[in-house]
């Protein structure tokens, strides 16, 4: 998915804030860094694996991987980070769901 240069700037601005809502210990941010670096990995292979793939069909993949994600959160984050988490997921839907509609 091509967002655009100010539509990476809101995601960045927001994933700064996040971080910080969450309230991280330095172990959480090292786990969840080694975590989202796995899960940008293997997207990454699934497109190389499948270089025609359309913008919906990452989303739709993502998507198919995504109780696995929150089952590994469940393994480090509090019940309260997981909640925020949670919401900001939804938020996030939103707003990649607006991105990849463009």
């Amino acid at each position: 998915m091509n967002l655009t240069a100010e539509q990476r700037e809101t995601v960045a601005t927001e994933l700064r804030r996040f971080a910080t809502d969450l309230n991280l210990s330095d172990e959480q941010k090292q786990r969840l860094h080694t975590f989202l670096s796995d899960a940008s990995e293997k997207l990454e292979e699934y497109k190389q694996k499948n270089p025609g793939v359309s913008r919906l069909e990452i989303v739709k993949k993502v998507a198919e991987n995504r109780a696995e994600i929150r089952q590994r959160l469940e393994n480090f984050l509090t019940p309260e980070q997981l909640s925020k988490w949670d919401t900001e997921v939804a938020k996030a839907k939103q707003f990649l769901g607006q991105a990849v509609a463009a």
